[in-house]
């Protein structure tokens, strides 16, 4: 059985790769998807070994990597929608920015509570079993340091035109998939005080978070 603090240090390691997306965008565009994800891991335990105030909770500092780095290459909206379900629908367009804003802030803050506790996990691909026309595949990989290895997979779509290039919007932490566990969560929320309760819901769990950091 994977720990609770195991899996936070998995979330730590996701978030910290998805901020080292960064430049190489002309270099994306023709990558296979698993190549995609190598180079950023590779580049972000260069990221995690350099930037002590990061290891050590520097929620700013996150923050503003999501916002510089993340966004160009994670579909934040399509994975918001699809966590939120049916209610996104029902959402006008500016519930639905509070929602992919709050959204985004309990995940960095999901990060930023366990950055200190990355040491000498590496990320192992494996065979991406997809074909080169394929423009949604699942790269799969495994987290390995100390203790058994934790299973960690990506959901990644290619976009065509400007800024084209593989973009990640859902993520597999030892067998479960980001999205739908926040579904089943927002589905009760909505259900029982609609999509305004829902956003309070987030920014009160949001400012709670903030306090512990």
């Amino acid at each position: 059985m994977v720990s609770y603090r195991k899996f936070k240090q998995v979330l730590v390691l996701v978030g910290l790769l998805l901020a080292a997306l960064t430049g190489g965008t002309a270099r994306a565009q023709d990558e296979a998807a698993d190549a995609f994800i190598k180079r950023m891991s590779t580049e972000v335990l260069d990221v995690i070994k350099a930037d002590k105030s990061m290891r050590g909770g520097d929620i700013a500092k996150v923050v503003a990597l999501v916002d510089t780095r993340i966004m160009p290459h994670v579909d934040f909206q399509r994975m918001t929608a699809s966590a939120i379900g049916p209610g996104w629908r029902q959402a006008t367009p500016e519930q639905q920015k509070r929602l992919q804003d709050e959204f985004k802030i309990l995940l960095v803050r999901t990060y930023s509570g366990a950055l200190s506790q990355i040491s000498d996990q590496v990320i192992a691909l494996k065979p991406l079993r997809a074909s080169p026309e394929d423009k949604e595949v699942v790269v799969r990989s495994e987290v390995r340091g100390s203790g058994e290895p934790i299973q960690l997979d990506y959901r990644l779509e290619k976009t065509p035109g400007q800024g084209a290039g593989w973009r990640i919007f859902n993520i597999n932490v030892m067998g479960v998939w980001l999205v739908e566990t926040y579904k089943s969560q927002f589905a009760q929320e909505i259900n029982a005080k609609g999509v305004d309760g829902l956003i309070e819901s987030l920014a009160a769990r949001n400012k709670s978070n903030a306090k512990k950091n």
